[in-house]
């Protein structure tokens, strides 16, 4: 089988090869990614080099970076999917160096939280909730505009205060904490809904495997966190005090923003914490835990009729 040098050779004196070769060589060098590069690293690279990395280059200004050209990771038009290219001088030569793409990270840092917590999966419709569909939601107005102020305004590792959604049942609290997830989405900024009653029974089974702390830190940590229902769960001194509270203690030191979502208004959910399903009456550590919740979340009414039925 004949070598590629030498297939190289023999088409490098074909004048309609020639042609082609510079057509595509002026292109390479025109890209602005490669252009930029060339001028940062002047001093280090010679035209050999250059002519040498020619069909590198080529690869490298045909990718997208940083998902530029990509409208999802399914869509990622890579040679490695969910990785984008960097260009680098190494042994003399200009190399190709692939780091995980902010789609890729995402991705993997979701599927990592879907093993690891089961309780943040919630309703389809939720998933796909988007601002578009509430646009003639007289209702729902005001709820609407803070979401998206949120979102239009949000910077990581700035205070970013969350919002309280509150109101009858079926009114679209949940479908709101879905669209703003989605429009974080867009932007790159991760974020996790979970369904408070069914977080709290498997925080409560996840001492027995041994899987509480890890568990626990994914939801401390996470850049944007939604709790939905919040006053649904059957109360318990350990929920209140030794889950519920650490997880917003850690969120309000951090200034993580952090959502709710409630069939209770504030002064509800404090009785509604104040009383264990033993009865007993702890209504310091009801109030500790309302001062946290009012310090990380915006109390918002939601109207509206029942969209359930």
């Amino acid at each position: 089988m004949e070598k590629i040098n030498d297939t190289m050779k023999r088409l490098a004196g074909n004048a309609n090869f020639q042609k082609k070769y510079q057509e595509m060589k002026q292109k390479i060098l025109e890209n602005p990614e490669v252009k930029a590069f060339l001028l940062e690293h002047k001093d280090e690279l010679t035209q050999d080099m250059i002519e040498k990395s020619m069909m590198k280059l080529h690869e490298y200004s045909n990718q997208s970076k940083k998902c530029d050209k990509c409208p999802s990771l399914g869509g990622c038009i890579n040679l490695m999917k969910g990785y984008h290219p960097e260009l680098i001088i190494s042994r003399g030569s200009i190399e190709i160096h692939y780091d995980k793409c902010p789609n890729k990270i995402m991705d993997d840092e979701k599927r990592k939280n879907e093993k690891l917590i089961q309780s943040l999966y919630v309703p389809k419709d939720i998933l796909r909730a988007s601002f578009y569909d509430m646009e003639k939601d007289e209702d729902r107005t005001d709820a609407i505009q803070k979401a998206l102020a949120f979102v239009i305004n949000y910077k990581q590792g700035e205070v970013n205060k969350g919002l309280y959604f509150y109101g009858q049942f079926g009114v679209g609290k949940s479908y709101l904490l879905g669209a703003i997830a989605n429009e974080l989405a867009e932007k790159k900024i991760p974020s996790m809904i979970v369904y408070v009653p069914e977080l709290f029974r498997e925080l409560k089974s996840a001492i027995g495997d041994s899987t509480l702390n890890e568990k626990m830190e994914a939801i401390k940590k996470m850049p944007v966190l939604m709790l939905d229902d919040i006053g649904a769960e059957t109360m318990s001194s350990w929920v209140r005090d030794e889950i519920l509270g650490p997880i917003l203690q850690f969120r309000m030191l951090d200034n993580l923003p952090t959502f709710f979502t409630s069939n209770y208004d504030f002064e509800g959910l404090e009785h509604h914490l104040t009383y264990s399903q033993r009865g007993e009456e702890e209504k310091v550590k009801a109030r500790r835990i309302m001062e946290r919740i009012k310090y990380l979340a915006e109390p918002v009414y939601v109207t509206g009729k029942n969209r359930r039925n």
